[in-house]
């Protein structure tokens, strides 16, 4: 399209976000949209911004008198024309649509009310967030901004957002699961801010070419941005990157930042702690470092038998079981190895797949398997002792051998991380990338099907979907057990290098 054309077509509130964060995702977004890759993560985003979508309608419409305007991002005229009929009427609206100053926007929500005798409109842009953020307030003051230009009576415009405290009732009853925040005055005292916004973004997409624009924190803040791999393709490839340094500091990283740093060896040692330091080491050198007998020893306290543990949880931004909250890690899944005095090896499993709230069923079976006595070894406990805790508080009868539970609970990631590493770990102490190190003959990657966290909630909807065939549950369920017992015994496996202690598998 020439670019003259391009000038004079209205830029969307999302093209006015995509400019926010960076010119160049701005001009890519217009000129080069066939470049952007969307990652699995954004799509389940995509469809969770959907699900509080339809729940919001029917919370601001529970009479279901509106209307919502279907919109053909391509052609959005139509859209435009339905939306100022609708807007001479006094029922709720959603997907409403405004242009006005080289800007277009619509509306999550439009509400009728009366403002000095008058009919005016009170906008309402649902998030799935939890909590009021800058780009939801920029959001806000370019649909206040469009809206009013366009001639709409604005009385108002607010923010709803998730409310984690909120525990879902039953009943399909969601009244209390979002809460709002007025941003009306703030919005409209930044009209200024928003015009010089539009100009700014239309002499981008004017450009010819794609501004000069180097990878960086913005790439990633406050999206992941869908051309990451084009722009790191157009910089120096790096043969060992400086990004493989784990947890650098303020000073670290503002020395990258003003020297332009990309490769690890130019790292300067005094800026590095021990750790970043062993990693540099280890990989210039393309050398593990092992200390052998630290992890023995961090490790010889606990004695046989052990257990080790593992859970999958799925959650929901709109909560589907009755007593859970918004976003709420739902444990449905786990698998324990029992390792016993002489080194033998079992393994028990649970997984719910009916479609219920599994979190009963899973803390009784969890007791049953762990027994009473002997470590527990997780890789990073925090979340497998935070949902035990969760647990807890959800069924008191079970409380008591619950906590008693998480005070068995070892962790290993600490130990892999003071007494291992390997450089194809890339400065990262997950199981998924100290596993081939250590042991590499186990690999997820060789798993079928469910190979990741994320895979495995994926898998898990798929699963308790009331379309799903039996079949293809079947086949979710083997692949979920098999992932699970995985990562299960893959701790095994690191807890017998670390110890220097055979198993018998």
């Amino acid at each position: 399209m020439p670019v003259d054309r391009l000038m004079k077509k209205p830029l969307s509130k999302s093209k006015l976000q995509a400019f926010r964060q960076c010119p160049k995702r701005l001009w890519l977004e217009v000129h080069r949209p066939e470049l952007r890759e969307v990652s699995g993560s954004m799509q389940a985003n995509f469809a969770v911004g959907h699900q509080v979508g339809d729940v919001a309608r029917s919370l601001y419409d529970p009479g279901g008198k509106g209307e919502l305007i279907e919109v053909d991002y391509k052609n959005p005229g139509p859209a435009f024309a339905r939306s100022e009929s609708l807007l001479a009427g006094s029922d709720p609206i959603f997907e409403a649509g405004f242009q006005a100053e080289g800007a277009l926007a619509f509306a999550d929500v439009m509400l009728p009310v009366r403002k000095a005798g008058r009919r005016a409109w009170r906008m309402v842009e649902v998030k799935s967030s939890t909590e009021v953020k800058d780009y939801h307030r920029d959001d806000c003051a370019v649909q206040s901004f469009v809206a009013r230009r366009a001639g709409v009576p604005l009385a108002g415009i607010a923010l709803a957002l998730i409310d984690t405290q909120w525990v879902y009732p039953g009943g399909g009853n969601y009244a209390g699961l979002l809460v709002e925040t007025d941003l009306t005055k703030e919005s409209v005292a930044r009209d200024e801010e928003v015009r010089a916004w539009i100009g700014e973004a239309h002499k981008v997409v004017a450009k010819r070419r794609e501004p000069a624009i180097s990878t960086g924190a913005h790439c990633t803040s406050p999206y992941g941005c869908g051309f990451m791999a084009h722009c790191r393709s157009q910089e120096p490839q790096a043969e060992a990157p400086i990004e493989w340094l784990p947890r650098p500091g303020k000073k670290l990283m503002r020395h990258m930042e003003e020297h332009g740093l990309i490769e690890m060896r130019d790292a300067p040692d005094d800026l590095l702690n021990e750790q970043q330091q062993r990693v540099k080491t280890s990989t210039l050198a393309n050398t593990p470092w092992f200390d052998r007998d630290g992890a023995a020893r961090a490790l010889r306290a606990h004695s046989l038998p052990a257990y080790f543990m593992d859970f999958e949880t799925i959650q929901f931004a709109v909560p589907i079981w009755k007593g859970t909250r918004p976003y709420q890690q739902i444990p449905f899944q786990f698998s324990v190895h029992r390792l016993s005095r002489t080194g033998t090896l079992e393994q028990q499993a649970f997984l719910d797949l009916g479609g219920g709230d599994p979190s009963q069923g899973f803390a009784r079976a969890l007791l049953s398997a762990c027994g009473e006595r002997g470590p527990v070894f997780v890789y990073n406990a925090s979340f497998e002792t935070s949902r035990i805790r969760e647990l807890a508080e959800r069924f008191p009868r079970m409380k008591r051998d619950l906590l008693a539970l998480n005070e068995r609970v070892v962790d290993l990631l600490p130990v892999a991380r003071e007494h291992y590493y390997h450089p194809s770990q890339h400065g990262s102490w997950s199981i998924k990338a100290v596993l081939p190190a250590l042991c590499p003959e186990l690999r997820y990657d060789d798993l079928d099907g469910v190979q990741d966290g994320g895979m495995a909630m994926a898998a898990y909807l798929e699963a308790i979907a009331p379309d799903t065939p039996s079949a293809r549950r079947k086949e979710i369920e083997q692949q979920l057990l098999a992932y699970c017992k995985l990562d299960t015994y893959a701790m095994v496996r690191l807890w017998s290098r670390f110890t220097g202690k055979p198993v018998k598998d």
